[in-house]
């Protein structure tokens, strides 16, 4: 399975790299920053720029890989001792007391 997905990968590395464009721009090479225009005052231009959206889609990369931890959980869940069961309700103990604290935090307020 390893080796699947890492030729999976790899696949998908050098179709982009033969098929992509190949043409470069300034428009192209220039850094992307969240719908921002660096060159029209938007970020690096002295203002202040908010670090929310960026919060939010952490929480979100951290909370969505841990989710994908327990599809093995599932494909396996009646081979397992009951001790493997322990375990998934101690990961999602862990993980409500990382939501209770991003809510106490007011990280999902947006105003």
């Amino acid at each position: 399975m390893l080796l699947v997905a890492l030729g999976i990968g790899i696949i998908a590395v050098l179709a982009s790299a033969l098929l992509g464009p190949k043409k470069a721009s300034r428009t192209k090479l220039m850094a992307y920053e969240s719908g921002n225009d660096p060159e029209r005052g938007g970020v690096g231009t002295g203002q202040r720029f908010p670090v929310h959206f960026y919060l939010v889609a952490m929480l979100f990369i951290i909370f969505d890989i841990e989710t994908a931890f327990f599809y093995p959980l599932a494909v396996a869940y009646q081979k397992l001792i009951p001790f493997a069961f322990f375990e998934a309700v101690t990961f999602v103990l862990l993980l409500l007391v990382g939501y209770v604290y991003i809510l106490k935090k007011k990280v999902l307020e947006w105003a």
